[in-house]
């Protein structure tokens, strides 16, 4: 399916109505573009007079010293690998729009979540949630169904997330056999979970 950022704007805006308070989720494997298009659905909004923020999954990585614990260092991605209670607390916060929430955002340089990093208020009518396992089917992520207003599946082809994760991490400054592992152990299974366990979606879109 195709279709452009201000196109999906103007239909969130109709569905929202006069609500105070909208989720949108936008869910897909790792290097689907998520963030990316996260931004750019806030800017159309605020260009519509829209009030907006963005609300990234990443934030909830458990910390590499827990992760080294439970023995999930080098999974780090996986479903098991996130804070999920606290990230379902956080998105049952917003909900209401009754009131400040602080959020976490993950800082990928340092592989770390900053704590309190980002603010939503309740004059933010569009919350766009973004992460890969927001429309997973299976264990304590399936406790988001029906939770978002209107969701967004991105879902390219395996070889073009392929490409795209091998050149985010050599951007990271990883050697080539470093980010082979990082994508194939990791990522595109990963990514193969998200696509073959996922709920529907309002809308799909296979290139992102």
């Amino acid at each position: 399916m195709s279709v452009t950022i201000e196109e999906i704007a103007g239909e969130v805006a109709t569905r929202a109505g006069d609500t105070k308070r909208f989720l949108i989720a936008i869910a897909g494997p790792p290097g689907a573009g998520k963030s990316t298009m996260a931004d750019n659905l806030a800017d159309a909004l605020r260009a519509r007079g829209e009030t907006a923020e963005v609300l990234p999954m990443d934030g909830f990585h458990m910390d590499n010293a827990v992760l080294s614990e439970r023995g999930l260092l080098a999974r780090k991605g996986v479903p098991e690998s996130f804070d999920v209670r606290g990230f379902l607390d956080i998105i049952r916060a917003v909900r209401p729009a009754d009131q400040e929430v602080l959020i976490p955002v993950f800082d990928r340089l340092r592989e770390i979540a900053i704590a309190s990093a980002r603010v939503v208020s309740p004059e933010h009518r569009f919350i766009i949630v973004e992460g890969n396992y927001l429309l997973l089917s299976q264990g304590k992520w399936a406790q988001l169904e029906g939770i978002f207003d209107y969701s967004i599946m991105l879902a390219p082809p395996i070889e073009v997330l392929e490409e795209r994760l091998l050149a985010r991490w050599r951007g990271y400054g990883l050697t080539e056999e470093q980010a082979s592992a990082k994508v194939y152990g990791n990522d595109l299974p990963n990514g193969r979970l998200i696509l073959e366990n996922r709920r529907r979606a309002d809308v799909t879109l296979e290139i992102a």
